[in-house]
């Protein structure tokens, strides 16, 4: 698993010439509706073990969550258990809410 920082990430997404990462986010159906990254994958931290087929292997996925825990446990579970390249899957950094504070300022915190 690779750690990538919120501005990274931003860069990642406007680089045309790049292929776009899945962004996973894990957090609960109730933290997405106060805020969220566009364009997410949404599946719960625990539905992951059921769901993890849905995932790509051969797409870049990017864990978030709200501080960057959670994310980094489904992360390490995607690569140990569901036979992820750990040079694929990243985690975000400080989550969402390190996400508003150096790329989304609007982006509502909690």
């Amino acid at each position: 698993m690779q750690q990538l920082a919120p501005t990274a990430l931003a860069q990642w997404l406007a680089d045309a010439s790049r292929a776009k990462p899945v962004l996973l986010d894990v957090r609960w159906t109730e933290e997405l509706e106060i805020c969220a990254i566009p364009g997410i994958t949404h599946i719960p931290m625990d539905q992951i073990p059921a769901r993890a087929s849905e995932l790509n292997a051969d797409q870049d996925i990017v864990c978030i969550c709200h501080h960057g825990g959670r994310s980094a446990q489904v992360a390490q579970y995607l690569i140990t258990q569901g036979g992820f390249d750990a040079a694929r899957v990243y985690n975000l950094q400080g989550g969402v809410h390190a996400w508003a504070n150096q790329v989304d300022p609007q982006m509502a915190t909690y």
